[in-house]
């Protein structure tokens, strides 16, 4: 090649070495990711790529440039539906230790008549069960397309919707995963996506340091409100058993709410995760008492996030409330 390929600017900005490398700013991210998006960049620079922003890792800037890449590739600007969404719920890090009681969180919002659109990926990481899965057993099959999703959320004020249906782009570069041996950038991006531009979005983080960057992330966006959850398994899942913190961006606003415990020890971990027993806690035919501390704790964090209440002892009233009246969904 007796030229410099267009994309291997932004690879030299991040791999200069300590002294000449930079992050990218919000405008060099939208671009390089738009010609990601386009397929106009070499499979070794993409390598290149992810795993030099991996060894870095992203800032607030480059993961928001991604984002509105990722939003006009895939007509997320203006929403593709009819039907407006309350809560943006993305799911991407599967579970490995506990029940997905989370999944069963998003259930019992929707049937208090909020309308709640979750997203996410499977298979990237070995050794993890993953939402797709378990809502397909538990009776709810993933949209395949946007009317579908709007079918759906009339019907039951819930839609799932994968991410290869969402960005086919993506989803071929978050599967990298078990290639490159790492996560990489777009793990963290895709829970900030929005596609439906819900008022009120809801993440979950592993790492300490990607909640204050996911805060950043929302404002640079102007996401209105948005709640990240340092979870289990990095899903948006409150642990009963622990201590905790969520992360809360409001505009402009950022602010940390400390978050007790509901649960005075540990819980040990299930020898199997599965969409059957989390449907048995719901029809009640086994009680759990973790599982139901978990759903109490998450649920009352999203009352908050609704604004239904600004009272954390309120809102786990109505969690509470809420649970105890649940319906049958199957």
């Amino acid at each position: 090649m007796s030229f410099e390929h267009p994309f291997a600017q932004y690879v030299r900005i991040l791999g200069k070495g300590k002294r000449g490398s930079r992050d990218l700013t919000q405008e060099e991210a939208y671009t390089a990711m738009c010609m990601i998006l386009a397929d106009q960049v070499r499979a070794e620079q993409l390598g290149a790529f992810l795993m030099l922003l991996r060894h870095k890792e992203e800032s607030a800037s480059e993961l928001a440039g991604f984002v509105e890449a990722v939003r006009e590739h895939n007509g997320f600007v203006t929403s593709p539906l009819q039907t407006s969404v309350d809560l943006d719920w993305s799911t991407y890090a599967g579970k490995k230790r506990h029940q997905a009681w989370f999944l069963l969180v998003a259930l019992l919002v929707a049937q208090q008549g909020f309308k709640v659109f979750m997203h996410g990926a499977k298979g990237h990481t070995i050794g993890r069960v993953y939402s797709e899965d378990l809502l397909a057993e538990l009776g709810f099959n993933a949209a395949q397309d946007w009317a579908e999703v709007d079918q759906q959320l009339n019907q039951q004020n819930f839609c799932f919707m994968s991410l290869s249906q969402l960005s086919p782009e993506l989803n071929n570069i978050i599967n990298l995963r078990n290639i490159l041996g790492l996560r990489s950038p777009v793990h963290t991006f895709t829970r900030l996506l929005n596609p439906t531009q819900a008022k009120h979005t809801i993440d979950g983080v592993f790492h300490p340091a990607y909640g204050p960057l996911h805060q950043q992330t929302a404002s640079l966006l102007k996401q209105p409100r948005s709640l990240t959850i340092r979870g289990d398994g990095g899903e948006a899942e409150i642990r009963p058993d622990a201590d905790g913190e969520l992360q809360w961006a409001d505009d402009s606003q950022h602010t940390n709410q400390p978050w007790p415990r509901l649960l005075s020890q540990r819980a040990i971990p299930p020898s199997e995760l599965s969409a059957d027993y989390l449907r048995d806690v719901w029809h009640k035919v086994r009680a759990d008492e973790y599982g139901e501390a978990t759903i109490v704790s998450t649920t009352a964090a999203i009352i908050l996030l609704l604004q239904l209440t600004d009272a954390r002892q309120e809102a786990i009233s109505m969690a509470r409330q809420w649970w105890q009246n649940r319906q049958d969904f199957a």
